[in-house]
């Protein structure tokens, strides 16, 4: 688990440098950067990482993905998605985003499942 954590931290990471240049890069770069630094945390230190960090920055990409959902669903089809490295149009943007947003919200569960795991083997 302590691989699929450290590979999923580099992941998050690369979505917080990528979203450098976004038109609004603050919020992008402070919740994947806060997701990155929970993942590697745990995987590095099973058990050290503080309930707080993984548990708000879960809280915090699930809330958005939710917010965003009604933008998506319906809207725009995975294909679409995909079908360019450009960014056609807003329904695109919206699906991208949202499931970054998802990930990053599956990541932090496994990160605070992994890390009440770990302490309740020491």
């Amino acid at each position: 688990m302590r691989f699929v954590l450290g590979v999923l931290a580099l992941m998050l990471a690369v979505a917080s440098y990528v979203n450098l240049n976004d038109p609004d890069p603050l919020q992008w770069v402070a919740l994947y950067g806060a997701a990155a630094i929970a993942a590697a945390w745990q995987a590095w230190r099973p058990g050290r990482v503080p309930l707080w960090l993984p548990a708000l920055a879960g809280i915090a990409a699930l809330g958005w993905a939710l917010a965003w959902a009604p933008h998506v669903f319906g809207h725009v089809g995975f294909r679409e998605m995909w079908a360019s490295w450009t960014m056609h149009n807003d329904r695109v943007e919206y699906g991208r985003e949202f499931y970054g947003l998802v990930i990053a919200a599956v990541s932090m569960a496994l990160v605070l499942w992994h890390r009440v795991r770990a302490r309740a083997k020491a």
